[in-house]
C-alpha cells in the first residue's frame, strides 16, 4: 500500500486512503470531464474541417528538423501534429484507423466525430445521461447505414470499360496536390490495380505495387511501369547499361571468400602466406562467377555487397551486376521474374533464375542520379509507380494521393457497392434519421436528432470551403432531396452547374462512407462514457 498511498483514520475510527503526491495530481469529474473530452476533440476537427472536399485548404507543418510537408490529407496531418490532449490523441487515432482499414475519408471521419460530440454536449447540457445519448447515436448509426444500404447502386467492374473507375478514382485525386495532372493519375491507379487484382477471389494485393518516387522532372511524367523500379545501378560504370532477355541469378550470400562462423584469427608470417592467401580468395571469387555463369545467367543481383576485386572480375568475365539491393526489393524482384532468391552460390541452378525481356538503367537530367528497370517480367502482375515532381515535398504528396487513389479501387474490387459523393449521401441519411426519430417515443429520439444534424457537418464544410453559403445552400439541396426524392443531389463544389453527383461523376465507395459513420460513432460513444479523470499531466487538464 505504501507504493501508492497510505491508509489514515479520522477521529470517529473510520479509515481513508492518502494517495500518494495528491497535491501534484489533477482530477476532473461529471460534467467538467465530458466538456474538457469534448473541447479537446472539436478543437482537433475544426484544424481539418478546412481540408475537406475539392476546394479544401492545404497545411503546412514543419517538423523540429526543419523539414516542410504540405498537404491536405487529414491523416497526415493529423499524425505530425503535436497533440498531447490524451482525447485529442484518439481523434488522431481515429483518422488513422479509417486509412488503415478504407485508405480515404479521412478528414470527413474527424469532421463527423466532432460535430458528433459538439451536439452531445448540447444534449448533456440538456441534462440527458451520456449512455442515453450513446444509444440514440447508435440506434441512428443502424437506421444511417440500413440507408446507405438503400440508396447505394452497384458498380459494374468491366475490364474494358475503365472509364467509370478512372471517374472514381478522380473523386479521390480532386482534392489532392496532383489534380493538374488529374487524369493522368486516375488511369495509372486504375491500371495498377487491374494489373494485380484477383477478380474471382475479389482480392487486391498491395505488395505487388511498389509506389518510388525521384524528385526532378515534372508531375506528368509519372509513370507505371509492368516490371520494377529499383534505386540502384550497375556496380561498375563500365558495364552495360541495357541487359536484354535477362537471366537473373537473385542473391542473398556475399561476393566474399567464406569466414568461419567462430571467432578466429588468421596471422600472416611471410610473403608466401600473403601470396597463398591472395590465391585463395581469387579462386574463389573465380569459381562463385564460373558457378553463376554455369548457370546460365547474365546479371547478377546480390543484396550484399562486393570488393572492388570482385567487382572487376565480374566486368572482366562480362556479368554485369547490381549491390546492396534490400530485402523487400529482392523480394519483389524475385516475384516479378519468378525467380528463386539463393542464399548459396552451390544451390544455384537454371531453374531458379528470373527472367525478364529488358533490364537498363535511367539516367536523370544532368545529375549522376540512376535507377534501374525490370521490364517485361515474367509475372507481369507486379507492376511500380514511378512518380516525378519538382521537390521532395510534391513526390511525398503523389504518393499520399495515388495511395488513397489505390485503396479506393481496391474497396471496389472487394464490395463494388457505390453512392455518390458531394455530401449527398450524408444529407440523404440525415433526413432518413430524423424521420426514424420522429417514430420514436422514449429520450433516444432527442439524440437521434442531434445525429441528423451532425450529419449535415459534411456538406456545410464543403459548401463554406467552396466558397459558398453553407446554410443556404445545405437548405436548399435538402429541401430539394425530399422534394424530388433524390439521394444523388449534393453540393456543387467545382461550380459546375448541376447537382446531381451522378452528372458530375462524383462517386464514393459505399464501404467508405459505412466505415466513417460507424467508427465516427463508435469513439464518440467511448468519450461520453469517461466521467472520471485522474493525472498530473497540467497540459491534459
Amino acid at each position: 500500500m505504501s507504493a501508492q498511498g497510505s491508509v489514515a483514520f479520522d477521529e470517529y475510527g473510520r479509515p481513508f486512503i492518502i494517495i500518494r503526491d495528491q497535491g501534484s495530481k489533477k482530477r476532473l469529474t461529471g460534467s467538467e470531464a465530458h466538456k474538457s473530452h469534448i473541447m479537446a476533440a472539436k478543437t482537433v476537427a475544426n484544424v481539418i474541417k478546412s481540408s475537406l472536399g475539392p476546394k479544401g485548404l492545404d497545411k503546412m507543418m514543419v517538423n523540429p528538423d526543419g523539414d516542410i510537408t504540405i498537404t491536405n490529407d487529414g491523416a497526415t496531418i493529423l499524425k505530425q501534429m503535436d497533440v498531447e490532449h490524451q482525447i485529442a490523441k484518439l481523434m488522431v487515432q481515429l483518422s488513422q484507423s479509417q486509412d488503415d482499414e478504407i485508405g480515404d475519408g479521412t478528414t470527413g471521419v474527424v469532421v463527423l466525430a466532432g460535430a458528433l460530440l459538439e451536439h452531445a454536449e448540447k444534449l448533456l447540457d440538456r441534462g440527458i445521461h451520456p449512455i442515453r445519448i450513446s444509444d440514440g447515436y447508435e440506434m441512428a448509426a443502424k437506421v444511417a447505414c440500413a440507408h446507405l444500404d438503400t440508396i447505394g447502386e452497384t458498380f459494374e467492374l468491366d475490364l474494358k470499360n475503365k472509364e467509370p473507375l478512372i471517374q472514381l478514382a478522380m473523386t479521390t485525386l480532386g482534392s489532392k496536390i496532383v489534380n493538374r495532372c488529374h487524369r493522368q493519375m486516375a488511369e495509372i491507379a486504375v491500371d495498377a490495380i487491374l494489373s494485380v487484382a484477383d477478380l474471382k477471389r475479389k482480392d487486391v494485393d498491395f505488395e505487388l505495387i511498389k509506389v518510388e518516387g525521384k524528385v526532378g522532372g515534372k508531375m506528368e511524367d509519372t509513370m507505371l511501369v509492368k516490371g520494377v523500379i529499383v534505386d540502384k545501378d550497375f556496380s561498375h560504370p563500365q558495364m552495360p547499361k541495357v541487359v536484354k532477355d535477362a537471366k537473373i541469378a537473385i542473391l542473398t550470400c556475399p561476393f566474399e571468400p567464406p569466414k568461419p562462423k567462430t571467432k578466429h584469427g588468421l596471422e600472416v608470417k611471410s610473403v608466401e602466406d600473403y601470396r597463398k592467401l591472395r590465391q585463395y580468395e581469387m579462386e574463389k571469387f573465380d569459381l562463385m562467377v564460373k558457378q553463376v555463369k554455369d548457370a546460365g545467367s547474365n546479371l547478377v543481383i546480390c543484396q550484399w555487397g562486393f570488393d572492388d576485386e570482385a567487382n572487376h572480375l565480374l566486368l572482366q568475365k562480362e556479368l554485369p551486376a547490381v549491390r546492396w539491393v534490400g530485402g523487400p526489393e529482392i523480394e519483389l524482384i524475385a516475384i516479378a521474374t519468378g525467380g528463386r532468391i539463393v542464399p548459396r552460390f552451390e544451390e544455384l541452378t537454371k531453374e531458379k533464375l528470373g527472367k525478364a525481356g529488358i533490364v537498363k538503367e535511367l539516367q536523370f537530367g544532368t545529375t549522376k542520379d540512376r535507377m534501374l528497370v525490370i521490364e517485361e517480367c515474367q509475372n507481369s502482375r507486379a507492376v511500380t509507380i514511378f512518380i516525378r515532381g519538382g521537390n521532395k515535398m510534391i513526390v511525398e504528396e503523389g504518393k499520399r494521393s495515388i495511395h488513397d487513389a489505390l485503396c479506393v479501387i481496391r474497396n471496389l474490387v472487394r464490395d463494388n457497392r457505390i453512392v455518390f459523393g458531394g455530401g449527398a449521401p450524408e444529407i440523404s441519411c440525415s433526413v432518413a434519421v430524423a424521420k426514424a426519430a420522429d417514430k420514436i417515443s422514449t429520450l433516444e429520439q432527442y439524440a437521434m436528432r442531434s445525429f441528423a444534424e451532425s450529419l449535415e457537418s459534411i456538406p456545410l464544410a464543403l459548401a463554406e470551403n467552396s466558397g459558398q453559403s453553407p446554410i443556404y445552400t445545405l437548405a436548399e439541396i435538402k429541401s430539394r432531396q425530399i422534394k424530388e426524392n433524390n439521394p444523388r443531389l449534393g453540393i456543387d463544389c467545382l461550380s459546375k452547374g448541376s447537382n446531381d453527383m451522378k452528372d458530375q461523376h462524383v462517386i464514393e465507395t459505399l464501404s467508405s462512407k459505412r466505415a466513417q459513420i460507424l467508427l465516427a460513432v463508435q469513439l464518440t460513444k467511448m468519450i461520453l462514457k469517461i466521467d472520471d479523470v485522474r493525472g498530473g499531466d497540467q497540459g491534459y487538464m
